[in-house]
């Protein structure tokens, strides 16, 4: 359908930019007729060797009036030459966006699916083993756990599909508190130490206070940890550094991962939006999480930047103003 339109696109652009091009030189061949046939009238009516003043006057006459033809027609053909291309430049703008949106809608659906199904079929799996089996009480106890973990993930996926939808409503007012930033910091990621075979570091040197909503500044540090998770190899090492900088909190998860393109950096966090395809993708994801922490830390009157880091992977960085 993208394709078809885009065909139908180039034809009719292609049409009328010829369209006109035919028309101006119609009207100057008309113009061109006309110059000729006032001239013709002028030497029936005035004779140049006997009257040479007369017929200068009208030879001139014409003359103006075939070059203000001229210039009108060339005035109007710039301005419906503009009025196309800027015709053009809009639609194609618009097919673009359609196209990209197509895309990442495809991408979405196929990532949301996945996401879906996993837990699912995991929760379905430790039942049907529970159902079907005798198993010990400690058994039992890790197939139930498995199953609340698997849960507990469905649960954040749907809370990270209402928030997205909240944080670009107007009439959202998140929290603004004064909460301890180092605190939220070190509660996330004592989480993922338990659970996670990275090696993480934590840097920070004093307790910080910020502003906000603190299940909205959990969800930031916990989906920037989980990201740097996602997209570095198991065993290596993950560096929270929250430090300051004058009147501002600087907070950064540093991975050693694949790195993310130069091209790509301003575009991650757009929602939806994942790098690569989906087809070939082997990380987990939606692409809303780093368009929800976008969202969070513009609220916040914040900033959030991504670098690479050496030798390589990525660095996320959040300025937020002290408290």
């Amino acid at each position: 359908m993208i394709r078809f339109a885009k065909f139908i696109y180039v034809f009719i652009f292609l049409y009328t930019i010829a369209a006109l091009l035919f028309w101006g030189h119609s009207l100057n061949v008309q113009s061109q007729v006309i110059y000729e046939h006032e001239l013709q009238e002028l030497r029936s009516n005035i004779d140049p060797v006997m009257n040479p003043v007369p017929y200068k006057m009208g030879e001139t006459a014409i003359l103006e009036r075939f070059n203000s033809r001229n210039r009108q027609y060339l005035g109007e053909g710039i301005t419906f030459l503009a009025i196309i291309l800027i015709g053009a430049g809009v639609v194609y703008t618009a097919l673009r966006r359609t196209q990209l949106l197509s895309k990442q809608q495809h991408n979405f659906m196929l990532s949301i699916t996945h996401e879906l199904k996993s837990p699912i079929a995991a929760i379905k799996l430790n039942l049907e083993t529970i159902n079907k089996r005798k198993l010990s009480e400690e058994q039992l106890r890790t197939l139930l756990n498995r199953s609340v973990k698997e849960t507990n993930r469905l649960n954040d996926l749907c809370n990270n599909l209402l928030l997205a939808s909240q944080l670009e409503s107007a009439q959202f007012k998140p929290a603004a508190d004064r909460i301890n930033f180092t605190a939220v910091v070190k509660e996330e990621l004592e989480q993922y130490i338990d659970r996670n075979p990275h090696a993480f570091l934590l840097d920070n040197k004093e307790s910080s206070f910020i502003l906000g909503d603190r299940t909205l500044w959990k969800l930031v540090v916990s989906n920037l940890i989980e990201n740097a998770c996602k997209y570095s190899e198991p065993d290596s090492l993950i560096t929270v550094r929250l430090n300051r900088t004058d009147d501002q909190w600087v907070l950064q998860v540093a991975d050693r991962g694949t790195g993310i393109k130069d091209e790509e950096k301003s575009k991650i966090f757009q929602k939806f939006y994942r790098v690569g395809s989906e087809e070939s993708r082997n990380t987990k994801g939606t692409g809303l999480g780093l368009f929800i922490i976008a969202q969070i830390v513009d609220r916040n009157k914040g900033n959030i930047v991504v670098r690479d880091n050496e030798p390589k992977g990525s660095i996320f960085e959040i300025t937020v103003h002290a408290a």
